[in-house]
């Protein structure tokens, strides 16, 4: 049998549009991750998209209608968006592993890890979904969380900065939020939903942690000092301002050392609102 390289292979499910296809090559390169090989140094064309489906019907982030999560349209719609992170969350991780040539072979696979993760993720809510009779596309969504994969597609440090370090970590504070909500709801649907949290909240925190540990190595490679590079990333390319609350257990144990959490700002501190979480 032809050995596959992990990379062709991340690109290639970074390609499909099929929602299914898409998990299903994920979870077929994960199984067979033994018997891969890497080519740290090729450097693959990239695509001019990642693939998706037509639908959701993608809108600006003011245009996406806002729902009550105390009605079933609107669970139905939280869940949805949530779902649609975790889509993107897919493409981003593959986009990792295969846009950046020149890294430690434990880098790909790390990212392919996050790619299988946020493929069950992904499956979870999709299922959850089916069971409320909605399916993924049904609502609008936005592209927010892609525009940050576009602006870093030429810079690896950058690209670790800003996704998993910036918009993925809000994902860490978000989810809580989301939870107290649902748990107020105190429905059986919201119920498996918190569940469903819970199971991605704790993957979640390897991710960022996966974030912070290539973050760190590439700055220690390149000579940059961690804190003012981050800062010079999210002015030249758009990162946003962050605004508590924070979820500071789960930020600490995702890496983030105590003199960041130290630096986050405080209820008082004037901040914009992250345009896109990644839970």
């Amino acid at each position: 049998m032809e050995l596959q390289d992990l990379r062709i292979g991340a690109r290639n499910a970074f390609i499909l549009a099929d929602p299914v296809e898409k998990v299903t090559a994920v979870q077929d390169l994960w199984a067979g991750r033994a018997n891969l090989t890497i080519d740290t140094e090729c450097c693959l064309q990239p695509p001019s998209q990642p693939g998706r489906p037509p639908l959701p019907l993608l809108v600006l982030p003011r245009d996406v209608p806002r729902r009550s999560p105390y009605t079933p349209e609107g669970h139905a719609a939280l869940v949805h968006s949530i779902a649609h992170i975790e889509f993107n969350a897919i493409n981003l991780a593959l986009d990792a592993a295969w846009r950046f040539s020149g890294m430690p072979v434990d880098y790909y696979r790390d990212w392919l890890r996050v790619a299988f993760e946020e493929s069950q993720h992904f499956t979870l809510l999709t299922d959850h979904l089916a069971a409320l009779g909605c399916h993924y596309g049904d609502f609008q969504a936005h592209d927010g969380l892609w525009t940050m994969a576009e602006n870093t597609r030429h810079d690896v440090v950058a690209r670790m900065a800003l996704v998993p370090r910036t918009l993925e970590a809000r994902g860490l504070d978000a989810t809580p939020i989301i939870q107290a909500k649902l748990r107020k709801v105190a429905s059986q649907a919201a119920l498996q939903a918190v569940a469903i949290l819970d199971t991605i909240l704790r993957e979640e925190v390897g991710h960022v942690a996966i974030g912070n540990h290539w973050y760190h190595w590439l700055c220690a490679r390149d000579g940059l000092d961690s804190s003012s590079f981050h800062s010079h990333a999210a002015k030249q390319h758009g990162g946003p301002s962050l605004k508590p609350p924070f979820n500071l257990v789960a930020r600490k144990l995702a890496g983030f050392t105590q003199a960041e959490l130290d630096a986050l700002p405080t209820i008082d501190a004037p901040s914009k609102s992250s345009p896109e979480i990644t839970v």
